[in-house]
């Protein structure tokens, strides 16, 4: 079985492996911002993702352009995902409501400093509609996404909520969940497989904490295209640093490549 990577101008990310390793960027201002970009980037990740709600001067557009811009510089071609994760997914508090956000991710695609935007299924299907048309028309990616920090619903909601991403027009399906037993966590990576299998969009999972950790180094195997590794600071629970995560892949890989 061959799962689909995450591409960039159709072209997969991590010479196609799976999963591609993303390390998330948190800085409250934009020297920091760079700063932390430079560092992470030395670690060499597949991608970078740019926690904008953490960002103090997110209501400020411009503010967020420029750092966007001076971003792209630091870390040269390394692709870029833009996040702003709501409180209701787990995110920071912003002193922006939905439609401001929303024109700030449609500024932010048309900057042309990224090259995927993180969008969350729960988010208003109008808001969503324009966040896509923005990406569409800058030659971006969505990646739909959708965290429950509470609980691992049943595999069929799972399963179900993945397919409601690519039927929503996700480029990308991305899905999070807190287990509570390790049948749980047998539960995610099941539905992984059968998503990865049948859906015909790239599928990103995850289960959080101690527990969904071995999602984490395993999920390329079930088909899971992407995992996220500390390389400054971790962006949700069970992030585990970029070394080890590295190590724990090629062991993985080379395992399992004959």
């Amino acid at each position: 079985m061959v799962f689909r990577p995450l591409t960039v101008a159709g072209r997969p990310i991590a010479q196609g492996r799976l999963p591609a390793v993303c390390a998330p960027l948190v800085a409250t201002d934009t020297a920091s911002l760079l700063e932390e970009a430079r560092r992470v980037a030395a670690l060499q990740p597949d991608l970078l993702e740019w926690r904008v709600d953490f960002f103090r001067a997110i209501a400020d557009t411009p503010a967020v352009l420029a750092a966007a811009h001076a971003l792209r510089e630091a870390v040269g071609q390394l692709p870029i995902l833009f996040t702003r994760r709501s409180i209701r997914e787990g995110g920071q508090p912003i002193p922006l409501d939905e439609p401001g956000v929303a024109e700030l991710y449609e500024a932010v695609a048309a900057s042309g400093t990224v090259q995927w935007l993180d969008w969350e299924l729960s988010a208003d299907a109008a808001l969503r509609a324009r966040v896509q048309a923005a990406a569409r028309a800058a030659g971006l990616q969505v990646v739909m996404s959708c965290h429950d920090f509470a609980r691992t619903p049943a595999p069929a909601d799972m399963l179900a909520t993945l397919q409601a991403m690519e039927a929503a027009g996700a480029d990308v399906a991305k899905l999070a969940v807190m287990p509570q037993s390790m049948d749980d966590v047998h539960a995610l990576l099941g539905v992984t497989l059968q998503a990865a299998q049948t859906l015909p969009v790239p599928v990103v999972t995850m289960a959080m904490g101690g527990l969904g950790a071995v999602t984490r180094l395993c999920g390329g195997v079930f088909g899971s295209a992407l995992t996220f590794a500390v390389g400054s600071a971790a962006s949700a629970p069970g992030q585990m640093p970029m070394a080890d995560v590295r190590a724990a892949l090629a062991v993985l890989q080379r395992a399992t490549s004959g």
